[in-house]
């Protein structure tokens, strides 16, 4: 047999899961009322009593069902859905079966219950099997499907990251080909450079966007698309860096940083004449971890770059809202001729 995807196997794990246990003990508990509700009419002293006994009994054999999904989960997790299904199904009936029969011996050892006659054992038994045949295959066939639609949701959400990152396009492409091309016979070894830089840029942006990066991961990433925009506004770009509390081994999602300069630079430094200061600040507070990034306002206005800059925040604060939910958020405001934009996110360390 083929060694089956990780997909075809996934809900597997869950046989031997605290969430899968519980519901066995639930459902068995749920039988047991039904099987006394239906065998008493009247709620007495003597249902009740026949209650606790069928629970025992039912319980019993639920605690063994568990014990057993939890030993096999590791081996059936490498067959394929329909394979595993089957042999948990398989599994539990036997069990159900042996676990009836060292009950009702352990029963008749213990001298509380005589052994049933053999029509009656026999009955009681195929009643149990069958009970855990019908209970078994709704319990399998829920799981399922409760794997497959998490497939769905999680291969829905990577595509819906993977389109949000994939349109991230550095405005500064077809510019910095020039500007390195203009380097090569000037200064063959910092044109040599700045193509290394632009092709990890690159690199990090066709990556997987579900994964979250080290912090300083991302700043040296910011840090080579700085040095390529240095090449080709020269002394019209200035960068400050601070940095405070901030813990090496927090994780946020890749290309955060990258877009929100490449942004300060496009909508505030480029139009302006004299160029201007893009600083970058980050920020341990508890917690929570703070991005700053400012730049001066452009003298004038344009519609077009108020409207790219609008698509680039969006895009950004939709795959922070995909990876981290209400716990992280993105803010933009104008203060005293500059703009910001905020971020806040979880301290997730890696």
């Amino acid at each position: 047999m083929a060694r089956p995807s990780k997909q075809d196997g996934g809900f597997l794990p869950n046989l031997g899961s605290a969430r899968t246990a519980l519901s066995i003990l639930v459902l068995a508990q749920v039988i047991a009322v039904v099987i006394t509700i239906s065998r008493n009419s009247d709620v007495d002293a003597t249902a009740g009593q026949e209650l606790l006994i069928i629970t025992a009994f039912a319980q019993s054999i639920a605690v063994c069902g568990i014990i057993a999904l939890k030993l096999i989960a590791g081996l059936v997790r490498r067959m394929s859905v329909q394979w595993g299904a089957a042999v948990a199904f398989i599994v539990m009936l036997l069990v159900t079966a042996g676990a009836t029969e060292a009950i009702l011996y352990a029963l008749h050892w213990a001298e509380i219950a005589a052994l049933p006659e053999p029509d009656g054992h026999i009955s009681l038994l195929v009643r149990n099997v069958l009970i855990a045949a019908i209970i078994s295959a709704l319990a399998l066939r829920y799981l399922i499907v409760y794997h497959k639609s998490q497939l769905e949701s999680e291969s829905e959400q990577s595509a819906k990251l993977q389109a949000l990152q994939s349109r991230i396009r550095p405005h500064f492409l077809f510019n910095s080909m020039n500007s390195i091309a203009g380097l090569l016979r000037a200064d063959p070894e910092r044109a040599e450079k700045a193509l290394h830089d632009l092709a990890d840029v690159f690199r990090v942006l066709l990556a997987d966007a579900r994964k979250l990066v080290p912090i300083t991961a991302e700043r040296d990433l910011a840090r080579q698309y700085l040095e390529i925009e240095k090449i080709r506004l020269g002394e019209r770009l200035h960068v400050k860096w601070l940095a405070s509390n901030v813990p090496r081994a927090a994780l946020i999602p890749s290309l955060t940083l990258q877009p929100l300069i490449e942004n300060a630079i496009y909508h505030g430094i480029e139009p302006r004449f004299a160029g201007g200061q893009v600083k970058i600040e980050l920020w341990g507070e508890g917690e929570t971890l703070n991005i700053m990034i400012t730049n001066p306002l452009p003298e004038a206005r344009s519609n077009s770059h108020h409207k790219g800059n609008k698509i680039a925040m969006d895009n950004i604060r939709e795959r922070l809202t995909r990876h981290f939910g209400k716990n992280a958020s993105l803010q933009t405001f104008e203060q005293t001729g500059n703009y910001h934009v905020k971020i806040r996110i979880p301290v997730i360390l890696g």
